[in-house]
Parts: C-alpha cells; structure tokens; sequence
C-alpha cells in the first residue's frame, strides 16, 4: 500500500503544482507565494503567508541538516551523537551560505551539480532494484502495519513534504531569463519525474527489506542487502549528496522571499541589502543559514518535517485559492497589474478547490506541537501587519 501513497500524493501535488504553474506565469519578478498572494488578497494576507513560507522553509532546512548528520552517521558514528552533529551542521550550512553569498551563478551551478549527481544515484538504486526483482529474488515480505484512515492521512501528509518544495524555485523568478514561461514547464517535468524516483526507491526498499521502519537508514540498509556493505557506502554518499543539493538550492531560493518582502514595504530594508561587489542578498542569505542551523539543532528530524509539513499546507491552499481571484481580476478592465497568465491550467477553478480541500483535510493531522508554532506564527504575522500598515507599501505587480 505504500506505493499507492505515492501515487495518491503525486496526484494531490499534481494538482496543487497546476494551480501554482498558472498563477506564477502571471509573473516575473522575485517573491513566490508571498508574492502571489498580495496580489489576489492583499498585504494582511500576504505578510501571513510570507511568513508561513519562511517557517515551512528554514524547518525544511533544518529537516536536511537532520538528515545529513544521520546518513554521516554511516561512516563516522560520532556524527550522530549530540556535539558531533551540531558541528556536521555548522560546516554543512556555513559552506553552503558562503557559496551562496559570492553570487547567484555559483549557487545555482552547485545545485544543479548536486542534483545531477543525485538523480543519477536514485535511479541507479532504482533500476538495481529492478534487477533484483527479475533477477528471481523475492520480496522481503512487509510486516502488519496500520491501514486506517488516520495512519492514511498521516503517511500522506509526510509524503507531502517530499513531494513540496516546488514552490521555493518560484522566489527567484526575477533572476530567471523567461519565468512565466519557463516555470510552468519546469513545475510539471520536475513532479513527473520525482514520482518515477520515488515509486522506483520505494519498490527497491520493498523487495529487500521487511521492516524498513525499523532503521534511520532505509536507502544503506537496502543496498546492504543488494551488494553488501559497499553498496550500503555507496547509497549513503549519494543521500549525502542528495540532501547537501536540497539546501543548496534551497539557500539560493528562500532569501529571495525575505528580499522580496523588503523592497515593498514589508520588512525593514536590511534584508533587501544587495553585497555592492557579489550582488546577492547578503543579510538575508546570513539570517535563513542562522534560523535553519538554530532549528536544525533543536528538534528531531521527525519533529521538523511534520512541521514543515503542516505549515507548508497553509501556504499551498492560499496560493491555490489565488487561481480563482486573479481570473476574476485579469477579466476585469479596472484590474491593474494583473497580467494575462501565460499557463492556463484545465479545469483551473475545480482543481484550486481539490487543492484547498486537500490542504484543509491533511492539516487536521497536526499535533498540539505544529498547532502551537502555526498560531504564534499568525499572531506575529498580524503584530506585524498591524506595525506597518500605514506604511508604504510596494503593491506587487504581474509584468504584462
């Protein structure tokens, strides 16, 4: 039944990325979902909504420094204990914010190098798996596991986190040749081929594995079983590679949020400081290294995904909520700055209520913990808003 929670939450997010596809192609110019949603809503909303999405990604931060220290743990033990990760994670996100700072193009280049070599792995653990099957090896055979609705809704709603992140490669637009016609093409290949990943590394961890629960490393444990204790080395590298590219691209695209939200208005002009030599966003770029190092290191891996999870799905439904509302406004002849979206998604309207009614049902699966962080984050979100709603303000526009 796993891989059917695959399948299932490609389709949610299938969904979800159309709605995102249409209403980023209005659009080139840096923000993401912040962006988005000034426009359709307006500031109250989109301050809330610029925060969620600085939550949802400095926790998903986090999640990879977790994940990194614990497939380190495969070769050096102490990486896994207490001191040891917090400095795996000092150096893990200090390079990554230095590469980061000296420009856009190396930051891009290391992330795209990251991701190469990634996807290759995966689907090389994918396609062994495959072998192994054919090969007349039968599977390992599942152990009982819980198939209620509620283990249902909780499985998807983390599955949900490994499918999401689309939405960060959107806050960078305005330093993309053609966004409005590029990030629409990008959203969709992305997800068809991650699912593919995904279905293939689940399968392989099927047929050799009874209880993967049962270990931190379920990818090692896997190949360990396959090609002994150097495909377990080998399999860990390349998770070590994967979540070093994650937070890769991932310090390239969330201080662009933080920029965005400067230049209007939104936050104070300190985060809008470009380095005069690098010309990169250089506060913003220190502070999401800081805030992701400081949650990396107090939580669990667990602990920051659901979060990140539950958190993202606000952010997710209010942008899918946008489609409608800037339809209506692009129709009507007073509506400045609202500019004809360059992606039409079909049957748009009904896929942006799936989205909000998926976004709204998974959400129910938070706990008093996620509960908490979220409403302290609206409460500050509306302090905020209530600080500077008299002041200037930069309405965000859709460049025809």
């Amino acid at each position: 039944m796993s891989l059917t929670a695959w399948f299932v939450a490609a389709l949610f997010t299938a969904a979800m990325i159309l709605c995102f596809a249409e209403v980023a192609s209005r659009f080139n110019v840096a923000g993401g979902a912040y962006l988005f949603t000034h426009a359709a809503f307006g500031r109250y909303v989109g301050l809330q909504i610029g925060w969620l999405a600085y939550v949802s990604r400095t926790t998903a931060g986090a999640v990879q420094a977790n994940l990194f220290t614990t497939y380190l743990a495969e070769f050096i033990p102490w990486a896994g204990t207490r001191w040891g990760g917090i400095m795996i994670t000092t150096v893990f996100i200090g390079f990554l914010a230095a590469v980061n700072l000296r420009s856009v193009l190396s930051g891009a280049q290391l992330s795209n190098a990251f991701a190469t070599v990634k996807l290759t792995s995966l689907i090389a653990f994918g396609a062994l798996g495959l072998f192994w099957l054919l090969s007349g090896h039968a599977g390992a055979g599942p152990t009982a596991t819980d198939t209620s609705a509620g283990t249902w809704l909780q499985m998807l709603l983390l599955l949900m986190f490994a499918f999401g992140g689309f939405e960060s490669a959107l806050m960078p637009l305005a330093e993309a040749k053609d966004p409005q016609r590029d990030a629409p093409f990008a959203l969709l290949v992305g997800l068809g081929l991650v699912t593919l990943v995904y279905l293939a590394a689940q399968l392989t961890v099927l047929a050799t594995l009874s209880d993967p629960g049962a270990t931190t490393r379920p990818l090692a444990a896997s190949a360990r079983v396959m090609l002994g204790a150097g495909g377990a080395a080998a399999i860990s590298i390349a998770a070590l590679i994967s979540v070093y590219g994650w937070l890769s691209s991932n310090m390239l695209a969330v201080p662009r949020l933080t920029m965005a939200m400067a230049q209007r208005g939104d936050l104070p002009g300190l985060f809008g400081k470009v380095h005069p030599v690098w010309r990169t966003p250089w506060v913003s770029i220190l502070i999401y290294a800081g805030v992701s190092w400081v949650l990396a290191n107090q939580a669990s891996l667990l602990q920051n995904l659901t979060l990140s999870s539950v958190v993202r799905l606000f952010v997710y439904g209010l942008v899918c909520a946008a489609l409608p509302v800037l339809r209506n406004k692009e129709s009507r002849a007073a509506a400045a700055g609202v500019a004809p979206a360059r992606f039409r998604a079909p049957a748009g309207v009904a896929l942006a209520v799936i989205s909000v009614a998926i976004s709204m049902l998974l959400a129910t699966r938070m706990t008093w913990r996620e509960a908490l962080t979220l409403g302290v984050t609206v409460a500050l979100a509306s302090m905020h808003w209530l600080a500077i709603r008299k002041s200037p303000n930069s309405v965000p526009t859709a460049n025809v």
